[in-house]
């Protein structure tokens, strides 16, 4: 009725209440969003967790993040990258990406720091290295459209950007699903893999 996206309320909200350049107050904002007004499709603070904990054991200087939303997940993972890393995201939708900038840097976070790339993930992958300076990434966050994770996936092995050990770290594999994703991951003899249970976000 306002004429404006879910989104851009959530993001009218955190203007609103949450503390610039306070990143874990901007997810906890973000999150009483969630909870109390409207559902957003962000990781949340259980599966939040899980990735604090991959980032605190690998402590990655590349990190690589397919699906930007309204940048929940990238304020998330810029909070805990240690002192010189950068982190690259994707968001193939426009709308979603104008939130995510504003969003990223609410929290504080640079274009040093963090760069945001709109367009589709099949087309910005192979162009990260001589487009945007991206060698290879230490830890991959899939949480983009689920039917492109084993593509998405296989370019970047195709183009070399997993760093040797990389992690990639891929949201609801089980529920809504990537069934061919998780066949591959388990089956191609390149990866040890490791299912984490959560609930779903909120």
């Amino acid at each position: 009725l306002t004429g404006t996206s879910r989104e851009q309320r959530a993001f009218q909200y955190l203007l609103t209440h949450a503390i610039p350049g306070d990143p874990h107050h901007i997810l906890q904002t973000f999150d009483h969003w969630c909870y109390h007004c409207e559902h957003l499709s962000c990781v949340g603070p259980d599966k939040g967790r899980i990735v604090e904990r991959v980032l605190l054991e690998q402590a990655p200087l590349r990190v690589l993040e397919l699906g930007t939303y309204c940048g929940y997940g990238t304020v998330l993972l810029a909070q805990g990258l240690p002192p010189g890393a950068r982190l690259y995201t994707i968001e193939g939708n426009p709308q979603h990406a104008a939130v995510a900038e504003k969003v990223i840097r609410l929290a504080g976070f640079s274009e040093q720091m963090v760069e945001l790339i709109v367009g589709p993930s099949e087309e910005v992958i192979p162009r990260l290295r001589e487009k945007h300076g991206l060698m290879n990434v230490n830890l991959v966050f899939m949480d983009h459209w689920k039917r492109s994770y084993l593509r998405d996936l296989q370019l970047l092995e195709s183009h070399q950007l997993l760093a040797e050990g990389a992690t990639i770290l891929a949201d609801n594999v089980l529920f809504p699903g990537a069934p061919h994703f998780l066949q591959y991951a388990k089956t191609c003899g390149k990866y040890h893999c490791k299912v984490h249970r959560a609930r779903l976000e909120y």
